[in-house]
């Protein structure tokens, strides 16, 4: 499964994904690899390329199961990441590829640029609905686990009501957990050409009910999952709401209680570095493609920018012709 977020500063999302104490750098594109400031600078750099687009920072996580652990190895890491990505349409630009076992699952992450290599945008039009169908696919090509329920359906033999049901069920599905507040879940919904109205207590402004409508049909919330009644999605977002809020004053405590360092300029290194374009071995995009999904943002210890980044200890396999995911 993959989750998606954008934003607009590269700083947080590559000092997150390269900052963990296991986060290995798997692949490149476009980017000096020098240190975690020099990849920042790159892409920051290129954004420039369209200054009007404020969502410029790509990051999906690609998780997956626990089940799958012991088949998921770099190189296949890779090869789903490159197959994700190119059917996301996430190409000809600038990204990195990390992955991080802190976790019981294995997952990636995929920090790209969406201000293409020409400087135009990558479009994020029905991106979580397009993602969940193309994970599907992938889990089931490659033969990893799928959980039980209503991710076990077929989506392709569904036909009418119930094809528009599970639309429904996933575009809900794949929203609410970035979501704070019905606000939020309204305007994710409606990228994906689903509605949101309300049923209201009798005589009172209180909401009891929800409706999902889309290409013309209605349905009620418990009737495309139980999860999905008006109280339980509440439930959820005032859920979401409180564990960010929790999250931010962790780390404004954390921010306040740090000492207080004198710092000193860093010293600039006199050669040049050029972009990376092969990082890992294997031709990735000329074979699948190039990509990822979301994050659960908990930046780890400050650590310098300007640091190298280490090399991997693997022996570098021989490069094939073609544009790689490295």
């Amino acid at each position: 499964m993959a989750k998606i977020v954008k934003g607009g500063s590269f700083g947080g999302c590559v000092r997150y994904v390269m900052g963990k104490q296991d986060a290995e750098l798997l692949a490149a594109d476009g980017v000096l690899l020098e240190n975690k400031q020099s990849i920042i600078d790159s892409l920051e750099a290129q954004s420039l390329l369209n200054p009007r687009l404020g969502r410029k920072v790509g990051h999906i996580s690609l998780n997956f199961s626990a089940q799958d652990a012991g088949k998921i190895s770099d190189d296949f890491m890779l090869k789903v990441a490159g197959e994700y990505m190119q059917k996301m349409g996430i190409v000809d630009t600038q990204f990195i590829v990390v992955r991080h076992d802190d976790r019981e699952h294995p997952h990636c992450h995929i920090v790209f640029n969406r201000v293409d290599n020409n400087g135009k945008t990558i479009s994020d039009k029905n991106d979580r609905l397009r993602s969940t169908k193309i994970c599907r696919g992938i889990t089931e090509r490659h033969g990893l686990y799928i959980s039980p329920g209503k991710e076990n359906v077929n989506r392709q033999q569904l036909r009418d009501l119930d094809s528009i049901k599970y639309a429904i069920y996933d575009a809900v599905k794949a929203a609410l957990p970035h979501c704070r507040n019905w606000t939020d879940l309204e305007k994710q919904l409606e990228r994906e050409g689903i509605a949101v109205t309300f049923k209201y207590k009798g005589g009172t402004g209180q909401r009891e009910g929800i409706i999902f409508g889309k290409d013309g049909f209605s349905f009620n919330g418990s009737k495309i999952d139980r999860a999905f009644s008006f109280s339980k999605l509440d439930a959820a977002l005032n859920a979401n709401a409180q564990r960010q809020e929790n999250r931010e004053t962790r780390i404004s405590t954390a921010r306040d209680s740090a000492p207080t360092l004198a710092s000193s300029p860093q010293q600039e290194h006199p050669h040049h570095s050029e972009p990376s374009h092969s990082h890992n071995s294997g031709d990735i995009l000329s074979t699948a493609g190039g990509i990822f999904d979301g994050f659960n943002f908990d930046p780890g210890p400050g650590e310098d920018d300007n640091a190298p980044i280490p090399k991997k200890k693997k022996k570098k396999p021989e490069q094939k012709k073609g544009r790689s995911i490295s």
